[in-house]
């Protein structure tokens, strides 16, 4: 379940806490964990809903200006609609991470043993640097974009950014991504070690 940057920044202020979606089957659960860019959800309730159901102030939980404007954004598409109400938790933990650019010898070879792990787990080989790199040079770029130069799938390339982020080392932007402070300090801690 995905949430346009507007929204993400009413969650954060507590202003957003219901979301409405078109689906043929529901993509998160009553109890289930929603990470965002903002923090985690608590997801309190998920149901099916009546659009005739959904009134004005329905439409403002969810960052709409009213239902009518709701209504254009969910658009038409094929499947019943579904209310989902949510808290936000706790802030996303991969937020402080990705700031922490206090490194030291123990957390480069962390870092560095986690690389090589996603490496080793990929078919075609080490990538990882080459991402990282490419994310450095371009940061901003689409996503498309970079898969191109990598010779990956959109969707292989956009899978291993997010193995990325969760160590805290790669930021997504509204279009593309970018490294963290985090991210960038690993790349000129690992080329200084490499080079001596």
């Amino acid at each position: 379940m995905l949430f346009k940057k507007h929204i993400l920044e009413g969650i954060a202020r507590g202003k957003v806490t219901t979301a409405f979606r078109i689906w043929r089957r529901p993509t998160v659960k009553p109890g289930g964990r929603l990470r965002t860019a903002v923090g985690e959800l608590s997801i309190v309730d998920v149901r099916e809903i009546s659009p005739d159901r959904i009134t004005d102030a329905d439409a403002r939980a969810a960052g709409s200006s009213d239902r009518a404007a709701l209504f254009a954004e969910l658009g038409h598409r094929p499947g019943r609609l579904h209310r989902i109400d949510f808290r936000l938790e706790r802030p996303d933990g991969r937020l402080a991470r990705a700031a922490d650019e206090d490194l030291d010898a123990d957390a480069l070879a962390a870092i560095s043993v986690s690389l090589g792990r996603l490496d080793r787990r990929c078919r075609t080989g080490v990538w990882t640097d080459i991402v990282m790199s490419l994310i450095g040079r371009f940061p901003g770029r689409a996503a498309g974009e970079v898969a191109e130069l990598v010779r990956v799938d959109k969707a292989v390339f956009k899978r291993r950014v997010r193995s990325l982020k969760e160590l805290g080392l790669t930021e997504s932007l509204e279009t593309g991504y970018r490294l963290s402070p985090r991210g960038k300090r690993y790349l000129d801690m690992a080329k200084k070690a490499r080079s001596e």
